[in-house]
């Protein structure tokens, strides 16, 4: 027992040491983003279950690999909060509080988003590249799966339970993870399954690139946001004024 005890101090203790110490100051204040996601993921439940919610809640936040790219990728921000009809929400939401919260604190915010929607986008690709290599291939999928709605946390969670592990030097934890997945995925070969194989691919290569760069690609993400975000507003902008010219008589002055 003592050896048990040691060990798992040894694995979680630092982990542990941290979470407390934010939550018993902060409390709900200390993940506000777990906090968010999870009331999300109720509020898409409870109006998915509502008399024309499921086909409203299907128009903004479903996924399946027969869309077409551009409508997926725009999806799935809001798919990773939409969860499976058959599976019941508590363990969404149970488990998207309990790892992104341990996410926000010890990855931060901005990596806890970096690392939750690129492992979900790279399943959504993977799903759409298992359609079309087809069933004959070791990493295909019928046609059929194409109309399979591909939503949910799933691959968020395990994709931020790899990079906390990997963070706080819990191998054991992270080779489990890996195990637990790939057992997965072998036993009960489906789009899911597969999905949480390319998950923890991502969250590896993410993993491994911050410990080699820091925090250098999360900075590179935002940097290309906000000058995404000043390119539109400058092209709102010009067209704005040329609207205005347009608009403007001949020989009148300009304001």
């Amino acid at each position: 027992m003592a050896i048990a005890k040691e060990a798992a101090v040894a694995e979680w203790g630092a982990l542990f040491g941290t979470v407390r110490e934010q939550v018993a100051r902060k409390k709900f204040a200390a993940v506000p983003l777990a906090t968010a996601a999870t009331c999300l993921i109720l509020l898409f439940s409870i109006v998915q279950h509502l008399p024309g919610g499921e086909h409203f809640v299907t128009r903004i936040g479903v996924v399946k690999a027969a869309l077409p790219l551009d409508v997926s990728l725009l999806r799935t921000p809001l798919s990773l909060y939409v969860p499976a009809l058959d599976l019941p929400v508590w363990g969404a939401l149970a488990q998207v509080f309990v790892v992104f919260g341990i996410a926000e604190i010890v990855l931060g915010r901005k990596l806890t988003l970096v690392v939750a929607y690129t492992c979900t986008v790279a399943g959504t690709l993977f799903a759409r590249v298992g359609v079309a290599i087809g069933p004959d291939h070791v990493f295909g999928f019928p046609k059929w799966v194409a109309h399979v709605r591909d939503t949910g946390p799933s691959a968020a969670v395990v994709a931020l339970a790899i990079c906390i592990a990997f963070r706080c030097r819990a191998w054991f934890t992270a080779g489990l993870v890996v195990a637990t997945m790939v057992g997965e995925a072998i036993v009960l070969p489906n789009l899911a399954g597969m999905e949480h194989v390319v998950a923890v691919i991502a969250a590896l290569l993410i993993a491994v690139s911050v410990e080699v760069f820091g925090d250098f690609w999360p900075r590179v993400l935002a940097g290309v946001g906000a000058a995404a975000v000043v390119s539109t507003a400058t092209a709102s902008l010009e067209a704005a004024a040329a609207d205005v010219r347009r608009r403007t008589p001949a020989g009148a002055a300009v304001p």
